[in-house]
């Protein structure tokens, strides 16, 4: 399963986003609004590892960050038969700094994929996944905005998915 560093949000971006889960499912697309657990949250992941060493963990938790004020902008598709609607979050120099320093951070781990390298990392809030091509247009439509809106990463977090759990790791450093 997946072990992965999440960057969470202001609870009014994190209510926007659920908002658009809602939509989405009441447009009959799929989205993550079906999941009702607690860890089930919007998120930006910043890094994922097939483990993460308990030293790893140690450093993780040890990282001082201060907020950081984002945009969530478009909407955005991956993949082709088995699609991934996400919104993207428009990156900013504290905001790729932050994910260096995760990525730098957990990149001894086992199972680090490319895709979460800082030359390749696409940050973004995932909306669904396996959305039926059929189904793209309807769920575009659905969440589609003209305008970006305005979020704070104000949290990190330690997702376990082969135990279905999360943690808050770092410290965050408030005012100067």
């Amino acid at each position: 399963m997946v072990q992965s560093v999440e960057l969470l949000l202001d609870e009014a971006a994190d209510a926007e986003i659920r908002g658009q889960w809602q939509l989405l499912a009441e447009a009959g697309v799929r989205s993550l609004a079906a999941r009702t657990d607690e860890s089930n949250r919007p998120h930006i992941t910043a890094a994922v590892a097939k483990q993460i060493w308990p030293r790893i963990e140690q450093a993780l938790d040890e990282q001082i960050f201060a907020p950081i004020p984002v945009r969530l902008g478009g909407v955005v598709v991956f993949g082709a038969r088995r699609c991934i609607l996400v919104r993207l979050v428009v990156p900013t120099e504290a905001l790729l700094t932050l994910h260096r320093r995760i990525f730098h951070t957990i990149s001894p781990c086992p199972g680090v994929p490319a895709n979460v390298q800082p030359d390749a990392w696409t940050p973004h809030i995932t909306l669904a996944r396996r959305v039926p091509p059929h189904q793209l247009g309807e769920a575009i439509h659905a969440v589609a905005r003209d305008r970006d809106f305005p979020a704070t990463v104000l949290g990190i977090r330690r997702w376990d998915g082969d135990q279905r759990r999360e943690w808050p790791v770092g410290r965050i450093r408030r005012g100067r």
